[in-house]
């Protein structure tokens, strides 16, 4: 959305790039590397820090600034209020108490996705993966099942747009890092209609995705199973677990 020029409230934009500027690779920030991470000067990223801090969404030992339990305000708020969530929630627990195996739904913010909501894993050991699979959770689209539906979905002008200039981090040996072998997988994507990711974000990791269109066509988030241990062959994971993804995509279609 584009607004006019007298409508935007720039330092409201600034208190907001401050606040991104912690992610899971940088939990604690002093001024010199907010000011650096938000694109502001130092004296800018200290006033903002301080007055975030005052507010009661960041925490601060004098020189380094983390964030506090309040900014869950805000993820909180809206996983009780947004239908997608709520939505999907049944038919995660559903897949997770039928397979024993882990679902998540995700929507693409940028370059992450982020998970919306979840399922356990029911009767199975739990596995803390490096990144968390946690809600709210944010994971780089390239290297994850999710990442590569959602981006198969965009237009051509779309898909263009949101890889010009982009770095492609390599997280494994099998990360895609060229933006070529990049399209082409996201081309295969577009036409399976699915994706499995093995070890493309964190070793040891396998996962399969598909997307979740409302009844216009339109794809709003992606549906995926993650498995952790050794990796399936593909033909298997196409067997026993692709139909029911498709099938609970195809369940929840008439509530996106």
């Amino acid at each position: 959305m584009t607004i006019a020029k007298p409508d935007f409230i720039e330092g409201i934009a600034k208190g907001m790039a401050v606040l991104e500027s912690f992610d899971t690779e940088r939990q604690r920030l002093n001024a010199t590397l907010a000011a650096a991470r938000a694109g502001l000067t130092r004296a800018a990223a200290r006033r903002h820090l301080l007055t975030l801090t005052h507010l009661g969404y960041l925490e601060t030992d004098g020189s380094y600034f983390w964030m506090s339990p309040k900014v869950l305000r805000f993820s909180g708020s809206y996983l009780a209020s947004s239908r997608l969530p709520r939505a999907l929630q049944p038919t995660l627990n559903r897949l997770a108490a039928q397979t024993h195996e882990s679902f998540s739904a995700v929507v693409l913010d940028g370059e992450e996705v982020v998970i919306i909501a979840r399922s356990g894993s029911y009767g199975a050991p739990t596995r803390t993966l490096a990144y968390g699979l946690h809600l709210g959770a944010r994971l780089p689209v390239h290297a994850t099942s999710t990442g590569c539906v959602l981006l198969a979905s965009m237009s051509a002008a779309s898909l263009n747009a949101w890889l010009k200039g982009r770095m492609l981090p390599r997280l494994t040996p099998h990360t895609l890092t060229q933006a070529k072998a990049l399209r082409q997988r996201i081309a295969q994507v577009r036409a399976d209609d699915f994706c499995i990711a093995t070890e493309e974000h964190e070793l040891g990791v396998q996962a399969m995705a598909v997307p979740l269109r409302n009844m216009q066509g339109h794809t709003v988030a992606a549906l995926n199973v993650v498995l952790p241990g050794g990796p399936r062959s593909e033909a298997q994971l196409q067997h026993e677990l692709l139909p029911l993804l498709f099938d609970a995509a195809r369940e929840v279609r008439a509530m996106l």
